[in-house]
């Protein structure tokens, strides 16, 4: 498993150059810096083989339980258990050979009560709080990269967002999530010196907004002035089964803008990112290659526990297993299919279920794109 050392924004640069995780890997994980005030250190160096090849995997919803208000934990998610006990050894070591593998945390992860939303319907609000293993737990499954910007992360309030926060990067897990200093774009360092940046956009309060393009631009960019290769996520998009078309148009949900994904994708694209992994309808939705670099409308939900509907669509966990090179260009593709049955829990799907539906919705939403996604999950585009 390629384990990573955190190094907090106020590390001095001797502390950046000499970080190593525990297990003793030498890459690098750096979270929180802002083009202000990243190191010297963390800026692209010359010269690297852009023809070098990296292994990026991207999920969706990931939420292992959570203990408020009731508890409503997965017996098999235990402090020092192994993750390949729930997600099997087959992802597990495809998660431990990757480079870099993102998901979207949807919810809190910290031990407080202050700040609890109250939710007066039962039925469309739903309040998160996860136990303080979870972090050192998801690090052990493999996750390198995760989101924070999403519509729970202020399930507690702006100190339950921050505690997340903390507790993540704290367990090595470079986090991108409020429009604060310091955590509007996290940075992941590889051993041969290739950095990613993680930029995270999302409707909500406190958010980089998924409505504000010029903002987007200008993270991105600011993103890419410090990496090789950018990745950007989105909580956008409305939600339920019947909202799987990408519309290319504005979104509702239960009263709230929830964006317009295409344009959203394709901005942050056309300013420099080079993978945009969306999340936030709960389904698959299609998936497009836009100038070489590789867009998914939504991966679904991933790893949900508890109180996630995972009927029909919504038990779909795509795995999107893509090959960048070294300038973020896409050189390969792969859809592989997990699914969940309640209460949850991701286990490979033989039936290539989310790769499948994944086609048919790409087809149908992007057929000038003339994309094909074969029965094992690789997928085709016009280069």
């Amino acid at each position: 498993m390629k384990l990573n050392a955190i190094v907090p924004l106020a590390a001095c640069l001797a502390a950046l150059a000499t970080a190593v995780a525990a297990q003793g890997s030498a890459a690098r994980i750096i979270a929180g810096w802002s083009a202000e005030t990243a190191p010297a250190a963390a800026r692209p160096a010359a010269r690297r083989p852009a023809r070098a090849i990296y292994d990026v995997i991207g999920v969706g919803d990931v939420m292992l339980g959570s203990d408020w208000p009731q508890p409503g934990m997965d017996p098999r998610v235990i402090p020092g258990a192994n993750p390949a006990d729930v997600i099997g050894p087959v992802l597990a070591q495809r998660f431990a050979a990757a480079d870099v593998v993102f998901g979207n945390f949807e919810g809190t992860m910290h031990t407080s009560s202050e700040g609890a939303k109250a939710c007066g319907n039962p039925r469309l609000c739903f309040s998160f709080r996860s136990p303080l293993f979870h972090a050192r737990y998801l690090r052990a499954a493999g996750f390198t990269m995760m989101s924070n910007a999403n519509n729970h992360s202020r399930d507690f309030g702006d100190s339950g967002r921050a505690a997340t926060y903390r507790n993540l990067t704290a367990a090595g897990i470079a986090v991108a999530g409020a429009d604060t200093e310091g955590t509007r774009i996290a940075y992941q360092i590889r051993p041969d010196g290739r950095r990613f940046a993680l930029v995270a956009f999302g409707h909500n309060q406190g958010l980089l907004r998924v409505q504000d393009f010029d903002r987007v631009t200008a993270m991105v960019r600011e993103a890419g002035a410090h990496a090789d290769i950018v990745i950007v996520s989105c909580h956008i998009g409305a939600e339920g089964a019947s909202r799987d078309q990408v519309t290319r148009a504005n979104e509702t949900f239960i009263g709230e803008d929830r964006g317009n994904p295409y344009k959203f994708a394709h901005t942050a694209v056309d300013a420099g990112a080079d993978i945009v992994f969306c999340h936030g309808p709960h389904i698959p939705r299609a998936i497009e290659v836009y100038r070489g670099r590789f867009i998914a409308y939504s991966l679904g939900n991933f790893w949900t526990y508890g109180r996630f509907n995972l009927s029909g669509t919504s038990g779909l966990a795509a795995i999107a297993a893509l090959q960048v090179d070294g300038a973020g260009e896409l050189v390969s593709a792969r859809i592989l299919s997990a699914r969940q049955d309640r209460p949850g829990g991701p286990y490979p799907d033989p039936d290539g279920g989310a790769a499948r539906r994944i086609a048919e919705l790409t087809a149908r939403d992007f057929p000038e794109a003339r994309i094909t996604i074969d029965a094992d999950g690789l997928v085709h585009w016009r280069r």
